[in-house]
C-alpha cells in the first residue's frame, strides 16, 4: 500500500485545515499477533476493525499514511442512498427480488452510519438536508423519471420527489431541465467522520498503526503482513486500501481501476442562498459528473473535470474551476482557497467488489458511493470473519469483471472507453 497519495494536495483540503484534533499512531515495530490485520486506515478498514473488535477479535490496523488520508477523508462528503447502479439497472441484471435485496442493503449504510455518529457522538457537520440529481437534459429527467417509478415499484421506497425545472431551481440556482430529490440523502465532514471511526476503533480495543505501509502478504502457514520495521500474524487479513493497495493480493487488483477525482472549496460565501438555498448535497447526470455541496462554514465544495489517468493536473484550482463556473456563472472569479484531489477505484459494473479468498478478505470499488457504503461493507467484512457471511456473501453475488486485459492493459482500455463515453456525454448535452 502506498504511504501517501503523492501530488494529490490533500494536505492543503478544506477538510484537513477544519479537522478535528487527532492523535497521531505510532508506526508498527517488530513482530505482532492479531486475530485479525486490518490494511488501510480508510472508513472500509475502520469500520471492519471497529466491528471485529465488538466482537472480540484482537485486531491491529496498518495504515501506510495517515487515518483518513485516502479517498474516505478527502471526497466530496455526499450521503447517497443506495448503490451507483439504479434501481432499474439492478433489476435488468439481476432481476426484482434480488435487485430489491441488494437495494435493501445498500440502503442500511445509511443508518449505520448515522447510528454510528450518535453513538460515539462523531462532530462531523452531519445535514440531512436531502440529495438533488439535477437533469442536465430533457432524455435525463425522462431516465430520472422512470427511476424514481422503478424505486416506487419494485424496491417499495418512496422517498424521492421528482421536481420541475422551476422547483428544481428554488433548491438550488442552476437551471436543470428538472431533477430528482432524495429525501434521505445529505453531506457531512468526511474526514471528521473517519477520525471518529479511528476513535471509537481505538477505544474498543483496537490497535492502530500510521506511516506502516504493508509490503508484504504470506498466506502460509498463516497470513502476515510485513511493513519495513515489523510484521503483523494474524488468522485474517482485511484489505481496505482502495485505490491505493498495491501489489499485496493481484486478484482483488485487477476489478478496480485507479482514476483521479478532484474537488475545490471556494472562500466563505456572503449568501449561500443565491447557489444552494435547500443546503441539499447535488449531483448533475452528466457521465462525468459535478457534484457540489456547501460546507459548515459557508463555502461551495465543488467536484468535477474529466481524469482519467493517475497523474494530477499541474493546477487542480484552474482545472476545477471552468466546472464550477459554468454550472454557477454567479460566481465567477471568486476566490478558490483550497484545491485538492486524490485516487478512487471505480470497477467495470460501477458496483463495489467485496468478498473473500479464504482468509484474505476485501472490499473496495465504490465508484463514488464509498460514503457511506464503505462502513457498511466493513460492517460485513466483520460479520463474514465472526461467522456470520450472510450479508456479505449476498454483496459478493456483485462482483465486477476484472477490467481487460489483466492491470497491464486496463490503463490504456480504460482511459479509451472514458473518452467515448465522456465524449457522448459532450455530444448530448
Amino acid at each position: 500500500m502506498m504511504g501517501f497519495n503523492s501530488g494529490l494536495d490533500i494536505g492543503r483540503s478544506y477538510y484537513v485545515a477544519t479537522a478535528n484534533p487527532a492523535p497521531d499512531h505510532p508506526a508498527l515495530q517488530g513482530d505482532v499477533d492479531a486475530d485479525l490485520v486490518v490494511v488501510g486506515g480508510g472508513c472500509t478498514g475502520l469500520s471492519a476493525a471497529l466491528h471485529a473488535a465488538e466482537r472480540g477479535l484482537k485486531v491491529v490496523l496498518l495504515e501506510g499514511g495517515k487515518i483518513g488520508w485516502g479517498a474516505s477523508g478527502r471526497n466530496g462528503g455526499q450521503i447517497i442512498p443506495g448503490l451507483r447502479k439504479g434501481a432499474r439497472g439492478l433489476v435488468k441484471l439481476y432481476g426484482p427480488e434480488r435487485a430489491r435485496a441488494l437495494f435493501d442493503l445498500a440502503l442500511k449504510a445509511r443508518g449505520l452510519v448515522l447510528d454510528l455518529i450518535e453513538r460515539h457522538a462523531i462532530d462531523c457537520d452531519l445535514r440531512l438536508t436531502g440529495h438533488l440529481a439535477g437533469a442536465v437534459n430533457g432524455s435525463d429527467l425522462r431516465d430520472l423519471e422512470e427511476e424514481a417509478e422503478c424505486l416506487a415499484s419494485v424496491m417499495d421506497f418512496h422517498d424521492v420527489e421528482m421536481l420541475s425545472a422551476a422547483q428544481a431551481r428554488e433548491m438550488v440556482n442552476t437551471p436543470y431541465h428538472g431533477a430528482m430529490y432524495e429525501k434521505l440523502g445529505g453531506h457531512m465532514h468526511p474526514l471528521n467522520y473517519t477520525l471518529g471511526l479511528a476513535r471509537a476503533a481505538a477505544a474498543a480495543g483496537v490497535t492502530i498503526h500510521e506511516n506502516s505501509v504493508a509490503l508484504r502478504l504470506e498466506r502460509e502457514p498463516s497470513i502476515r503482513i510485513s511493513t519495513t520495521k515489523g510484521s503483523v500474524r494474524a488468522r485474517h487479513v482485511v484489505l481496505a486500501g482502495d485505490a491505493l493497495l498495491q501489489g499485496l493480493e493481484p486478484r482483488v487488483n485487477s476489478r478496480i481501476m485507479p482514476v483521479g477525482n478532484y474537488i475545490i472549496a471556494t472562500e466563505p460565501l456572503d449568501d449561500t442562498s443565491d447557489v444552494i438555498p435547500s443546503n441539499a448535497a447535488v449531483s448533475d447526470t452528466r457521465f462525468v459528473v459535478n457534484y457540489y455541496r456547501l460546507s459548515a462554514d459557508g463555502r461551495l465544495l465543488f467536484g468535477g473535470g474529466e481524469r482519467y489517468t493517475p497523474s494530477p493536473p499541474a493546477d487542480i484550482a484552474g482545472f476545477v474551476r471552468p466546472h464550477m463556473e459554468k454550472t454557477f456563472p454567479q460566481l465567477r472569479g471568486r476566490r478558490i482557497d483550497h484545491a485538492w484531489g486524490g485516487l478512487v477505484s471505480v470497477t467495470t459494473s460501477r458496483l463495489p467488489d467485496v468478498g473473500h479468498y479464504g482468509e484474505v478478505y476485501f472490499a473496495h470499488g465504490y465508484s463514488g458511493k464509498g460514503v457511506v457504503l464503505s462502513t457498511l461493507s466493513g460492517k460485513l467484512l466483520a460479520e463474514a470473519i465472526t461467522g456470520d457471511a450472510s450479508r456479505l456473501d449476498l454483496f459478493s453475488t456483485l462482483r465486477p469483471m476484472p477490467f481487460p486485459g489483466g492491470t497491464a492493459l486496463r490503463g490504456p482500455l480504460y482511459v479509451l472507453g472514458m473518452l467515448w463515453y465522456a465524449m457522448r456525454d459532450r455530444i448530448k448535452h
